[in-house]
């Protein structure tokens, strides 16, 4: 990808204070790096999925990496541990991070109107119907103003089409494209996912004169080496790139990638990575805002950044509305929280991740998660649709059952 794009311990009561505790992340036995193996080989063997790459980090090392499968759509080509991903909506957190950079810079305050950098949020209305048979469409005005805040957190009640029917229809009825679509509800009073970190991004240009590619490029990526991920594909590293499945009637279908690549520049998706540069993003958020020498966040930052950010509400599940692209999501919905661009777990961590882990995923079945008391970074790496595939997310909760269980050992 050959990215060419940067940067203080914290104290919070209740997570931090215990996240901070640094706990020695002990390194995981061999035999415990068999069973990892084990779990990937037979989803390969199964035919569950057709290729994958994973990698467990502390905050300075690699404690597992495995490859496993193919990664062509002829099922030639081995998968390798250095294969690009389209990680989709993993761009979120960095675009996150790249907003929180801008937050302590003093550019822009969480809880100012998204609309004082960006006009057309302004008096943005809330949909009370659209009427498919006459696309006709009638709304409200919404209680409060969108903030910066609202679209880190999913509480903007933007929306996506293929996990909301009313979004759906106002795109496929009404003609409304989605940049332009009317809200699902009124700001901070429900958690809607959508595609409120791509008005980040476009926040971002607006205040920094540079495109979001240079923006996150030089700030973010190239300070952390994460010199293999970008939104456009480096010449020479189209062998690398993994296809895309998908599921049709329980038999896995490849697509070929395309001669040329056509690059997707959202704050919201678009970035192309691989698990060891997405990995030194988790220990990043694993050293609170710091790694390798490298400061991006100070521990303010980081704190607020983890913390559930959702006042009384939840992270409610989100419906199937074009099955072919995304399956009901995510895990924790009904439970956990979410802070300024990462799922925040709300649960016991009896048989995984710590509560209040970090986590997110993209659309082709990529994901991570962040341990902050464990001190673990994962991430697992498909290119297999719909999202939330029922046999890659057996994988994955698999894999972290696995995991806690050969390190308790």
């Amino acid at each position: 990808m050959r990215s060419a794009y940067l940067v203080p311990c914290f104290t919070v009561v209740t997570l931090f204070a215990a996240a901070c505790a640094e706990p020695e992340s002990p390194p995981l036995s061999e035999s415990g790096k068999a069973a990892l193996d084990a779990v990937l080989r037979a989803a390969i063997d199964a035919g569950d999925v057709p290729g994958v790459v994973a990698m467990v980090v502390d905050r300075d090392s690699i404690l597992y990496q495995g490859a496993f499968g193919i990664m062509d759509a002829a099922g030639e080509e081995s998968m390798r541990s250095d294969a690009i991903f389209r990680i989709a909506s993993m761009t979120k957190p960095i675009t996150s991070v790249g907003i929180m950079m801008m937050r302590e810079e003093g550019l822009l305050a969480l809880d100012d109107p998204a609309s004082d950098y960006l006009p057309e949020l302004e008096d943005r209305e809330v949909l009370v119907s659209v009427d498919t048979a006459t696309s006709s469409v009638v709304t409200r005005p919404a209680s409060r103003p969108i903030t910066i805040r609202d679209l880190l957190r999913h509480t903007s009640g933007i929306a996506y089409g293929f996990s909301s029917h009313e979004a759906q229809a106002l795109s496929r009825y009404a003609g409304i494209a989605p940049r332009a679509q009317p809200i699902l509800h009124d700001p901070g009073s429900r958690w809607t996912y959508g595609m409120g970190t791509a008005f980040l991004g476009w926040i971002i240009e607006e205040i920094s004169g540079q495109s979001l590619s240079e923006y996150l490029g030089s700030r973010v990526l190239a300070p952390l080496g994460m010199n293999d991920t970008g939104f456009d594909l480096a010449e020479g590293d189209h062998a690398r790139l993994v296809a895309t499945y998908r599921r049709v009637d329980g038999v896995l279908e490849g697509r070929p990638n395309g001669a040329v690549y056509t690059p997707t520049i959202r704050g919201d998706g678009g970035l192309l990575s691989t698990a060891d540069d997405y990995s030194r993003f988790l220990q990043l958020m694993l050293g609170r805002g710091e790694r390798g020498g490298v400061r991006l966040l100070n521990e303010e930052s980081v704190a607020e950044t983890v913390r559930d950010q959702l006042e009384g509400i939840v992270v409610v599940e989100q419906p199937s509305a074009s099955p072919n692209t995304a399956m009901a999501f995510p895990l924790g919905a009904g439970r956990d929280g979410f802070g300024l661009g990462f799922q925040v777990d709300a649960g016991d961590g009896i048989e995984g991740r710590s509560h209040g882990s970090l986590s997110w995923a993209g659309i082709a079945n990529t994901h991570f998660w962040i341990d902050l008391e464990n001190e673990l970074g994962v991430v697992l790496l498909l290119q297999l649709y719909p999202f939330y595939d029922e046999k890659a997310i057996d994988l994955l909760t698999t894999f972290e059952r696995t995991l806690y269980r050969e390190r308790a050992r």
